[in-house]
């Protein structure tokens, strides 16, 4: 058996793992700047258990090589060798993989991903994020920022006869997918195409009825986004790609995107490739329990 973990800015979930059945155990608010409390918060779920190891999907990137962490908006995490420092505190073994990593992994085992060999999980969440498996293993690359796709400028600013500003992105670059491909996103190019603040929520749902000004915002958002990942799926060969986060919940945006990224990318097919996750409870807890599993034996 091992302990899951899926660690946000506001909120610790826990379950426990044993011969690939995930039992909840409930959750527990993230101490983000004090390490002993965060700590104590992951000791707690040990009391009563006697697991092989720990494994944890946390929103922040690990390089696999020096195992610091890159974590934002848990501070106290921030620039820690956070498993050998956990496993110092805790006394077990412990994996900490990247929350997209961990979305990607449970696709491609238990959701629209299994029977393909080279899955890539897409987030389009408050950013855009996503994970690469091929073969049932992550890819994570050097520094372990494969498949972040939504770091780097944009190859182009001008879309549907428009010049748009390179934003500013939280990775210190300027003119990111991050900073244009989520809900933000779709709210801020809102504002730069038509000078007027809507929500995402309320931007889709006019787009879905038809609204002019709304239709031409999620052109807009459709034109960023469909080149670069035809790019990568070009590259990478990915023959299903997952999508989760918030903008997942909206089918026919996700639809919408599919189409224009298959008449971009040199295969030729049919068949829906860009698709809502099917994974949509604890997909972190799964795609940690999965790795676990496989580290620990």
């Amino acid at each position: 058996m091992i302990l899951c973990f899926d660690i946000g800015g506001s909120r610790i979930k826990a379950a426990r793992a044993r011969a690939g059945r995930l039992e909840p155990l409930g959750d527990t608010p993230t101490p983000r700047d004090d390490f002993a409390a965060f700590t104590a918060a992951l000791a707690a779920f040990l009391r009563g258990h006697r697991p092989v190891g720990i494994a944890i999907s946390i929103a922040g990137v690990v390089d696999p090589e020096s195992q610091v962490m890159r974590v934002a908006n848990i501070p106290c995490a921030d620039g820690r060798r956070l498993a050998p420092d956990l496993r110092a505190a805790l006394g077990l073994p412990v994996l900490v993989l990247n929350d997209a990593d961990c979305f990607a992994m449970a696709e491609a085992r238990q959701g629209a991903g299994q029977g393909h060999r080279t899955v890539f999980g897409v987030i389009l969440g408050t950013g855009v994020g996503g994970g690469l498996v091929i073969d049932g293993r992550l890819v994570t690359g050097p520094g372990g920022y494969a498949g972040e796709w939504g770091h780097g400028p944009l190859a182009k600013i001008q879309v549907e006869g428009l010049t748009l500003p390179e934003f500013p992105c939280g990775c210190g670059l300027t003119g990111c997918l991050d900073a244009v491909g989520g809900a933000r996103g779709i709210e801020r190019l809102h504002q730069a195409v038509h000078g007027t603040d809507a929500t995402s929520h309320a931007i889709l749902s006019a787009w879905q009825a038809g609204d002019a000004s709304a239709t031409r915002t999620v052109a807009v958002w459709r034109a960023l986004l469909a080149p670069p990942l035809a790019m990568i799926l070009n590259t990478v060969g990915a023959s299903i790609v997952p999508v989760g986060g918030g903008l997942s919940n909206v089918p026919a945006l996700i639809a919408a995107l599919d189409a224009a990224v298959r008449g971009m990318i040199l295969r030729r097919t049919t068949a829906p490739l860009i698709v809502p996750a099917q994974c949509r409870i604890e997909p972190g807890l799964i795609g940690a329990a999965t790795a676990g599993e496989a580290a620990f034996g």
